[in-house]
């Protein structure tokens, strides 16, 4: 757009700058004061300083981004009456320039905002999955310890048990991605001197189909191994329709029992899936497994859709100006054979086509002349896609040379000299950010799924952690207890079982804070998964813990604040860094998130979870505090900690 302003401003409108300027901050504020303005500055250069009908294609442009689009149609009249078809073919081209750039660069936000919050979803929902395995598992053989020390008769074989669980549920928490154990098994197929080919055409999943997937194929390389029959292996993925296929074929001698797959066929079942074995049409051993893919819902492809239209409307309206000044229909074939090219590279550039563009675009100018310099920027574009800058730059210049010298040799006046040579940059800038800008759509739509997961395996991770280092441990001296009150007399056994029955309530409350289910909240643990979630999103994080020993209420409000403000930062802003601070003095704690990411609207403190946390502060005589200071947004939470301190 700053190209397409300059154009006006260097044919002598100081205004123009004034019309970009005010274009610029419309596309961030979106506000009507800013339309008219920009309109007043662009009629004002058109009857004060004589500039091209083409300069109010930018009001156009700014009109079509709000409700009342119908009104740039009263400007398109006003250019009709005000110039000829030429600038107002110009005019209808900023127009769709200026709203489909915008609209892109919205489109981008409102995925970068959802592939956060999808991600935040995929995380809640492993959350539940993950409270729902263990209070089935672990929940249930919790129940009937606690029941049997009231009895007082000590239930070894359920301790047991429960350890078992949640130590093999550690494992299976930390078994996470298929990709890796492939890795793995080629590895060790290779080690026991077999051939092996690893065909890696799968999507990795999310939930427990990668686990399960992963554990599947272990098991069967495993006994490839260790029967030493098998001098070729063939391992296979593919994601087809949603669902992950995995295939491990080899040329061995099959097992007369599926014994090594233990349990796997009922869990693959229970998953929604299927797990067979047998002997293929190749007569080699064949373990298949499918399993349903947890993905996230593909956003719709508005912005390639939007960008091909653009771009299609810029070729045709730089077309029909060649056509007018040429005159007749004989450059139509050659303009048709261009505009397909440009529109069949959407997806990349080949670099035949780029040669192919090059003399379309160069080779006619002798023929056509000024008609044809309309066209140079069609080959400016491609050149800055397709290279790397130090290899275009020298090139486009090259090309704004050649329109330079042409105008000069056939006589044009110098100002539109100038004009189109500036206009041959112009227009491969615009081409050059409608592709930008639709890449780095695809790209953000292609990641969201990646951080989905990065998430997804840190919310595992954490569960195996606590898994190990809290539960793990309390249901071993669970399971110590009670095989000695088992071997002591009634009386002693008594007191054992107490400490069994007290050890159960903490194992009950361990597997809340594994499943997630806190009622109580840590600030230093709501921190640092402030800092892990945060970090997944590609933000910085700088973590400063100062407020010393809270009480068990105001540690989880604070820790509720923090939840909030995280979620803040990942739904509303645009940061890049995030800095988290807690600090205790004068009889007040304070804690503070800031980021770097504030939006033009900040957010309010009337929406349900700034009021809910204002409402939860004002109870315990605390504030709410809400500032931005330029680019940084900071939420600040302070409450006295007098009557808060623990004793």
């Amino acid at each position: 757009m700053a190209g397409l302003a300059g154009v006006y401003a260097i044919a002598g409108s100081p205004l123009a700058l004034a019309v970009l300027g005010l274009q610029v901050l419309f596309i961030r504020r979106r506000s009507w004061w800013l339309i008219v303005l920009q309109a007043v500055a662009a009629y004002g250069s058109v009857f004060v300083f004589d500039t091209s009908v083409g300069i109010l294609g930018f009001v156009a442009g700014s009109l079509l981004l709000t409700r009342s689009w119908p009104l740039a149609l009263v400007v398109t009249g006003s250019v009709l009456l005000l110039g000829p078809a030429d600038p107002v073919i110009s005019m209808v081209l900023i127009a769709l320039i200026v709203y489909g750039l915008a609209t892109m660069l919205d489109r981008i936000q409102e995925v970068t905002a959802a592939r956060l919050s999808l991600a935040m979803t995929a995380a809640a929902e492993e959350q539940l999955r993950i409270a729902a395995e263990l209070n089935k598992s672990l929940g249930a053989a919790l129940d009937t310890i606690a029941a049997s020390a009231r009895k007082g008769t000590p239930d070894v074989e359920s301790a047991r048990h429960s350890l078992s669980e949640a130590r093999a549920a550690a494992v299976g928490y930390r078994a996470m991605s298929l990709a890796p154990e492939l890795t793995t098994a080629k590895g060790m197929l290779i080690a026991a001197g077999i051939a092996t080919d690893v065909r890696i055409r799968h999507t990795e999943p999310l939930g427990p189909a990668a686990a399960l997937l992963a554990t599947v194929l272990r098991e069967a390389v495993t006994e490839i191994v260790r029967r030493r029959a098998a001098s070729r292996c063939v391992i296979e993925s593919a994601t087809e329709d949603g669902t992950v296929r995995l295939s491990i074929a080899h040329d061995g001698t099959p097992s007369a029992t599926d014994e090594f797959l233990a349990d796997l066929p009922a869990q693959v079942a229970a998953a929604g899936g299927t797990l067979t074995t047998g002997v293929d049409d190749n007569a080699q051993v064949l373990v298949e497994v499918a399993l349903p893919g947890t993905t996230l819902p593909d956003p719709p492809a508005l912005s390639s859709k939007l960008s091909t239209a653009v771009l299609a409307a810029v070729l045709v309206g730089f077309s029909a100006k060649a056509l007018l000044l040429a005159g007749s229909w004989w450059p139509l074939p050659l303009l048709v054979v261009i505009i397909v090219i440009h529109l069949r590279s959407i997806e990349g550039r080949h670099p035949i086509a780029l040669i192919v563009m090059g003399v379309l675009t160069l080779a006619p100018i002798p023929v056509f002349e000024q008609a044809w310099l309309v066209t140079t920027g069609f080959l400016t574009g491609p050149l800055l896609l397709a290279l790397r800058l130090r290899a275009a730059v020298p090139l486009v210049a090259a090309v704004m040379a050649v329109v330079g010298v042409t105008g000069l040799v056939i006589g044009l006046p110098y100002p539109l000299v100038v004009n189109y040579t500036v206009s041959t940059l112009v227009t491969g800038l615009v081409i050059y950010g409608l592709f930008t800008l639709a890449r780095l759509d695809r790209e953000l739509s292609a990641a969201r799924d990646g951080l989905a997961r990065s998430v997804v395996v840190e919310e595992r991770l954490r569960a195996a952690r606590d898994l190990h280092d809290l539960l793990g441990h309390t249901l071993a001296a669970i399971l110590l207890k009670s095989e000695l009150a088992r071997r002591l007399e009634p009386e002693r056994a008594r007191a054992e079982l107490d400490d069994v029955l007290a050890m159960t309530e903490q194992a009950m409350s361990d597997l809340r804070t594994v499943s997630g289910e806190r009622g109580r909240l840590s600030l230093a643990g709501e921190a640092d998964s402030a800092r892990s979630v945060l970090a997944a999103a590609g933000i910085e994080v700088t973590l400063e813990l100062g407020h010393g020993r809270l009480g068990t209420e105001l540690e989880t409000t604070l820790g509720a604040v923090l939840r909030e403000a995280v979620t803040n930062v990942l739904r509303h802003s645009s940061a890049r860094h995030c800095a988290i601070s807690t600090n205790a003095r004068d009889g007040e704690v304070r804690m503070a998130v800031r980021n770097d990411g504030a939006q033009a609207k900040p957010i309010r403190r009337g929406s349900a979870g700034m009021g809910n946390l204002t409402t939860r502060l004002a109870e315990m005589d605390g504030r709410l505090d809400l500032a931005r200071d330029g680019e940084w947004f900071e939420l600040a939470a302070t409450v006295p900690t007098r009557s808060w301190v623990p004793a």
